[in-house]
C-alpha cells in the first residue's frame, strides 16, 4: 500500500527539511601519483584516485534499509557497509551537520546518503568555509543521461542546482484528492474538479453533515498541498542564493480565502492528522482530503489512524483554479546522494542508479510512488491489483508530472515558519487572508538568517 516514505512523519509537526579554483588546484598537485591524491574528474568535479575494488559506506534511514537489501541481493560482489541514521527526519538536520564535521576533519565522508529532505542539495551542492562541496554532480556524465531523462518530468527539481543534479529522487509526494467514495455516494456528491467547487462542498457538508470534514490546516505542511498547488509565490527559489517571496497575490490571497471559510465552518480544522484527537475525532467522517501520496498508508489504510475498510478510498486528480491549469504540491519524498569524496564513485552511482530505478526495490519493495517513471508505472499497477482501493489510481500518474516549479527547495524550512509563525494564529482564531502579510516578513527574515537575497 502506498504510506509515509518519511521516517518520522507520524510523529512530527515540523520537518525542517562551482568552480574548483586555487584549492583544488593545490589538492591536485599535492595528490599526484598518491593513492589519496585529488584530481578534477571528468565528471565536474574533483575526485580522488579511484578504487573499484574499495567498500562503499552508504547511509539510509530504517525505512530504506530494504533497498540496501535488494542490491546487496542483485550485487553480491560490491562490498557495501551500511549505516542507519534518522535521514535528517524531524527536522534534525543531522545529514548537514555531520558532513560539516567531516568536512572539517577532512575525511570520513560516506559514499552515498539517503535523506527524507528535498532541500538537501541547496547547501550539499556548495562550497562550505572553502572546502569541496559534498554532492557529486550527476549529470555530468556520472549518471547516464537516459537513465536522467526517464524520471518524472520535473521531479529532479529539488536535486537541480543551476543546471546541475545533485541527487536522484527516491518517491514522489504529489498532492492528491483523496475521498471516501462510499460516503461520497451515500450523501449524493460528486468529485469536485475544482477549487471552487470544493469550497462549495465544504460549505454544503459543514450545513447537511455537520461533524463531517474536507481537509484539515493542522499539519506543518498545509502549505504544501494548498499554497503551492494554488501558484502562491511564497517560495520562489531563484538562485543558490536567492528567493522570491510575494504573498500579496490573487493565488495566495484565493487560497487563504478558501480556507478561511472551511475553516471557520469546521469542515477543514486545524488538527495534525498524526494526533489521537484526530483519529478520535475524524475516524468514518473524512469525506475529502487533499494531501500527498503516502497519505493513503500513512493515514486511510493505517490500523493505527483511520483504518478505511477496502474498496472506500478513492482517488482524484489535484483540482485546478477556475480559469486555471491544475497544479499541485509535493510533501516530501526522498533524495540519495553521491559523495564526491567518494574512492569508488562506479559502484556509488550503481548502488544510487539501482535504488532509484530496479524494480528489485522500487516496485517489489519500496513503499512509496517512485520518482522513476517506468518503475511508478509497475508500482500503480501492483497497488491496484491488491483490491484495496475504490478506484484506479491514475491520478497519482497525472499529478506526478503537475508539481508546479515556482514553489523551490532552499535551504530553510517553509513547514517550520508555517508551524511557528500561522498554526498557532489560526488557533487564535486569525484569518489566513490577514495572516498573508506576517507570514510573508517570516519567511523573509528566515530566508535572511540563512544568507538569502530576497525580492
Amino acid at each position: 500500500m502506498v504510506r509515509n516514505t518519511h521516517a518520522g512523519h507520524a510523529g512530527r509537526r515540523v520537518r525542517v527539511i562551482g568552480g574548483v579554483g586555487a584549492l583544488a588546484i593545490a589538492l591536485t598537485l599535492a595528490g599526484c601519483g598518491s593513492s589519496g591524491g585529488s584530481s578534477v574528474g571528468s565528471y565536474g568535479f574533483p575526485q580522488v584516485t579511484q578504487d573499484d575494488k574499495a567498500a562503499i559506506t552508504v547511509w539510509v534511514d530504517s525505512d530504506r534499509s530494504g533497498a540496501a537489501d535488494a542490491f546487496k541481493k542483485a550485487n553480491p560482489g560490491v562490498k557495501l557497509n551500511v549505516v542507519t541514521y534518522d535521514g535528517s527526519s524531524n527536522g534534525s538536520n543531522s545529514f548537514r551537520t555531520k558532513i560539516q564535521l567531516f568536512d572539517r576533519a577532512g575525511s570520513g565522508w560516506p559514499d552515498v546518503v539517503f535523506s527524507t529532505q528535498n532541500n538537501d542539495a541547496a547547501w550539499a551542492s556548495q562550497k562550505s568555509n572553502g572546502k569541496q562541496a559534498f554532492a557529486a554532480v550527476l549529470n555530468g556524465g556520472l549518471v547516464p543521461k537516459t537513465t536522467l531523462d526517464n524520471f518524472t518530468q520535473g521531479s529532479l527539481a529539488p536535486c537541480t542546482v543551476e543546471g546541475k543534479v545533485y541527487c536522484l529522487r527516491n518517491d514522489l509526494a504529489q498532492a492528491v484528492l483523496w475521498y471516501n467514495k462510499s460516503l461520497l455516494d451515500k450523501f449524493g456528491y460528486s468529485v469536485p474538479t475544482t477549487w471552487e467547487e470544493y469550497q462549495a462542498l465544504g460549505e454544503k457538508v459543514a450545513k447537511e453533515h455537520p461533524g463531517y470534514i474536507v481537509g484539515t490546516v493542522g499539519d506543518a505542511w498545509t502549505p504544501e498541498v494548498f499554497f503551492w498547488g494554488s501558484k502562491c509565490q511564497a517560495n520562489d527559489i531563484t538562485g543558490p542564493k536567492s528567493v522570491t517571496v510575494n504573498t500579496d497575490s490573487t493565488e495566495c490571497k484565493r487560497a487563504a480565502s478558501m480556507l478561511d471559510v472551511l475553516i471557520k465552518n469546521g469542515t477543514t480544522p486545524n488538527v495534525s492528522v498524526f494526533t489521537p484527537e484526530f483519529v478520535k475525532k475524524y475516524s468514518d467522517k473524512v469525506l475529502l482530503m487533499p494531501g500527498p501520496a503516502w497519505y493513503a498508508g500513512a493515514i486511510f489504510n493505517n490500523p493505527q489512524s483511520l483504518n478505511v475498510p477496502k474498496g472506500q478510498l478513492g482517488v482524484a486528480a489535484p483540482p485546478a483554479w477556475q480559469g486555471d491549469s491544475a497544479v499541485t504540491g509535493n510533501v516530501g519524498g526522498g533524495t540519495w546522494f553521491v559523495s564526491s569524496h567518494s574512492k569508488n564513485l562506479k559502484a556509488a552511482e550503481k548502488f544510487v542508479e539501482f535504488v532509484t530505478t530496479a524494480d528489485d526495490y522500487q516496485v517489489n519493495v519500496a513503499p512509496g510512488y517512485p520518482a522513476y517513471a517506468s518503475a511508478a508505472d509497475k508500482w500503480i499497477k501492483k497497488q491496484e491489483s491488491s483490491g484495496y482501493y475504490a478506484t484506479d489510481l491514475q491520478a497519482l500518474i497525472k499529478a506526478g508530472s503537475q508539481i508546479w516549479s515556482g514553489w523551490g527547495s532552499g535551504v530553510f524550512s517553509q513547514e517550520a515558519i508555517w508551524a511557528k509563525t500561522i498554526t498557532p494564529a489560526i488557533a487564535g482564531g486569525k484569518n489566513l487572508v490577514d495572516l498573508l502579510p506576517e507570514w510573508e516578513t517570516a519567511i523573509k527574515n528566515q530566508a535572511q538568517v540563512n544568507g538569502y537575497t530576497v525580492k
